[in-house]
């Protein structure tokens, strides 16, 4: 009995347990269910909308736990992953879709302290229409993000450039003392007629050279000349100084008993700096001899063939033009030449001759016309003397008369020769109607500004030339090619609101041959308008007709360049303008142009660059023509220099051979910008100068680094070199990561026996073997 009860007792606890432990599953199942019901339902809340069944793929759409738990694996792949993003990958993503308006920051990398130092304008990297380029760091505006479709409407891809209008210096205020400048009278009411010249002369005057009345320094300098007189002719560029010695040479020339031949060889010298100028004076010539046809002139200047000028020498030529060192090479290699006859020396730009380093080779010349010893009749003309002339004067002149032509001075001067040109070297004389301005552009600026001013004259305007002085052969070479790539290309069709004529670019430095030289000189001198780009070779003596502004891109080495610059213009009484480019750091050298009494008016940058808004290839992708607040001016005015500073660069680095020649062009102007004298190197100094901001003028990104390893200017001479230093170039072996560690190992625990160079050993070597040879030969 008991054993029944105990056994059914057992039984009823197992069951009993089984159905406990199946209601507790049931409880917990519907807990769970309960809980995933309200999570889902939280989460339908939460989330922006509900997926849609895929019709195409028949997938069943993902729970809404699914999507939170991919959601968050997405989220660390991106924390892991997203920084190691090149910034290269990111610039091919914005190329591409061209819809990526958020800027992304660049990942810094580590840099040299060099390259922190001349790459600071670098080192904020902004699209090229971002507003924030355009403002200074503590004054920036946020705009709102605009459609794609505003982006798209110039088809600009959105390439990142550094920002133009950021870390640059502050503009001073132009303060140019107040002088008192000197003035010279051009004009005289005299008459040729009153000097008793040949009637042909006086007609070939009236009718080829359209001159009826003298200038000043004629009216000083044909009657002193035509009395045998030496002098020192001082006046300013433009006033008929070639006139002044020619027609007393001409009238010398033409009465002349017995009459002069052609076998009596050179009775007359000019001596000039510049073949062009030589050039010009041989026209000059041609002109005044139509008459006297038994007169022949003749010029020697160099990068012609020097058989072809023996020839002509052999011929006969009496009135000589030549330059210093082509004169001198004929002096020692033609037998031909002879300077028996000669009566005239005439010294056109004396100290501009000197300036170059000619005195040598005049020293040759002036030796070779002594030992005739005959009696002749020396004249030295410049825009500026300078103390050069005083030993030049001293040597080659007797008794020389120094004519000035400025108000309240004297006639002319009997004086000392060594004092006569140091005291007019103070104060120089621009023509009167001469409009001279000077704008202060920091160096990021300088190409889009000069590029700016260009279009606003030559572009928009008409009958208008311009002469830009640069500073360096090869920076010529370089805007000439960029200027006609980037400003010549025809505008959009669009554009309808600006008639525009078209650019025309020449150029003229000393490193083109003589015929190319030749023909820019005669184009430019007949076309009604263009931009000559030109080094200091065309700033002295050339009469270019109708030149209406000088742009002096690169500043002069001294006052006196500055005035033979800005004298191409505003000739024989004309009108003209002059601009001069500093940056902040240059200011001092207005100054220096003020103790010469020379003052500059200030010409605004902002000004210049607003020009840029008439010509719509340049616009930005901003619309802010309906906002007509001087801010958005100003903004817009900055875009579109951007832009425009952005197509000069993309040029640059469309090619490896672009990108060399503006490295090519940046090293010589640095290499230029070392040669200003001592007088002057508070002012230019190459220490002052940033070279990030120097590279920017020349369309380069990053100031290159290496300039002088990287860019070899004469290919013959590297031949030469690598003949000695091949082995120095050559990088040295690459070692695997055991030999690394092996010679760590050594050179930590070296005791110094076995660490000599090869170079020592070989020395060592060669000793013990004479040595030897010296022990057995005793």
């Amino acid at each position: 009995m008991s054993s029944r009860c105990g056994g059914r007792r057992k039984n009823t606890c197992g069951t009993s347990l089984h159905i406990f432990t199946a209601v507790c599953g049931v409880i917990t199942g519907v807990y769970s269910l309960f809980t995933i019901m309200a999570e889902d339902a939280l989460m339908i809340n939460i989330s922006s909308a509900p997926e849609k069944f895929n019709k195409k793929t028949n997938r069943r759409p993902l729970s809404t736990a699914e999507k939170w738990a991919q959601k968050k694996r997405e989220s660390k792949r991106k924390t892991v992953f997203e920084p190691q993003e090149s910034s290269a990958s990111k610039q091919r993503k914005i190329n591409q879709t061209g819809q990526q308006h958020t800027h992304k920051q660049k990942p810094q990398t580590p840099r040299s302290p060099s390259q922190r130092s001349n790459n600071r304008d670098t080192e904020e990297n902004v699209d090229q229409g971002d507003n924030s380029a355009a403002k200074s760091p503590s004054k920036v505006k946020t705009f709102p993000k605009k459609a794609p479709e505003e982006h798209e409407d110039h088809g600009r891809p959105f390439i990142k450039t550094s920002s133009l209008f950021r870390n640059n210096p502050e503009i001073p205020d132009v303060l140019s003392p107040a002088v008192n400048q000197v003035k010279e009278k051009v004009f005289t009411s005299n008459m040729f007629e009153e000097l008793n010249l040949h009637p042909h002369l006086v007609a070939t005057l009236h009718k080829v050279l359209n001159v009826t009345s003298m200038t000043s320094v004629q009216k000083k300098t044909i009657p002193l000349l035509m009395s045998g007189k030496d002098a020192v002719v001082r006046s300013q560029t433009g006033s008929g100084k070639t006139l002044a010695y020619g027609i007393p040479v001409v009238q010398f020339l033409q009465g002349m008993q017995p009459k002069v031949k052609r076998s009596d060889g050179p009775l007359a010298v000019v001596i000039v700096p510049t073949r062009e100028l030589a050039l010009q004076s041989f026209q000059m010539f041609q002109k005044l001899l139509k008459p006297f046809t038994w007169i022949v002139p003749g010029v020697l200047m160099g990068g012609e063939k020097r058989k072809a000028e023996k020839a002509r020498l052999r011929k006969g030529i009496n009135v000589l033009i030549s330059t210093p060192g082509r004169l001198v090479d004929h002096i020692k290699n033609t037998l031909s030449i002879a300077f028996s006859a000669v009566r005239w020396l005439i010294l056109d730009e004396a100290d501009r001759t000197l300036d170059l380093g000619f005195e040598k080779d005049l020293t040759v010349i002036l030796n070779a016309l002594n030992a005739t010893g005959l009696a002749r009749q020396n004249v030295l003309l410049s825009a500026t003397l300078t103390e050069g002339l005083s030993r030049l004067a001293s040597i080659s002149m007797k008794e020389p008369v120094t004519i000035h032509v400025s108000e309240g001075s004297e006639e002319t001067v009997e004086a000392c020769p060594q004092a006569a040109p140091q005291a007019l070297s103070d104060s120089y004389v621009v023509p009167e109607r001469l409009q001279q301005h000077v704008v202060v552009v920091p160096s990021k600026l300088h190409l889009v500004c000069l590029a700016a001013f260009i279009l606003a004259k030559c572009k928009f305007e008409q009958r208008q030339k311009l002469i830009v002085f640069i500073s360096s052969c090869e920076a010529v070479e370089f805007l000439l090619t960029l200027f006609t790539a980037i400003l010549c290309e025809k505008p959009s069709t669009t554009s309808t609101k600006h008639t525009s004529a078209s650019l025309n670019f020449y150029r003229l430095h000393g490193n083109m041959r003589q015929e190319e030289r030749t023909e820019v000189f005669q184009e430019f001198s007949q076309c009604k308008t263009g931009i000559l780009l030109c080094t200091d070779v065309a700033a002295r003596g050339l009469d270019l007709p109708q030149v209406t502004w000088i742009v002096q891109y690169n500043p002069p080495v001294s006052a006196v360049e500055y005035v033979h610059r800005v004298g191409r213009t505003a000739r024989i009484g004309a009108q003209g303008s002059s601009l001069l480019f500093l940056t902040p750091s240059e200011m001092a050298f207005v100054d220096v142009l003020a103790n010469h009494n020379i003052s500059l008016s200030e010409m605004k940058m902002e000004d210049i660059l607003a020009n840029l808004m008439k010509d719509e290839r340049f616009k930005g992708r901003g619309k802010w023509d309906s906002k007509r607040s001087a801010a958005a001016f100003e903004q817009e005015v900055r875009e579109r220099a951007t832009v425009l500073q952005t197509d000069f660069e993309n040029y640059v680095h469309a090619n490896n051979e672009s990108l060399q020649t503006a490295k090519c062009a940046l090293q010589s102007f640095l290499r230029a910008y070392t040669t200003y004298p001592s007088s002057l190197k508070h002012i230019f100094h190459i220490r002052s100068l940033h070279l990030g901001h120097a590279a920017k003028s020349f369309g380069l990104r990053d100031a290159p680094q290496g300039l002088g390893s990287s860019i070899t200017t004469n290919p013959a001479n590297s031949k030469d070199s690598k003949k000695g230093k091949d082995k120095a170039k050559r990088p040295p072996k690459k070692l695997t990561a055991k030999e690394r560690v092996s010679n760590l190992m050594r050179s930590e625990y070296l005791s110094g026996i076995d660490g000599e160079s090869k170079s020592k050993k070989k020395r060592k070597k060669k000793k013990g073997q004479e040595e030897e040879e010296q022990s057995t030969t005793a």
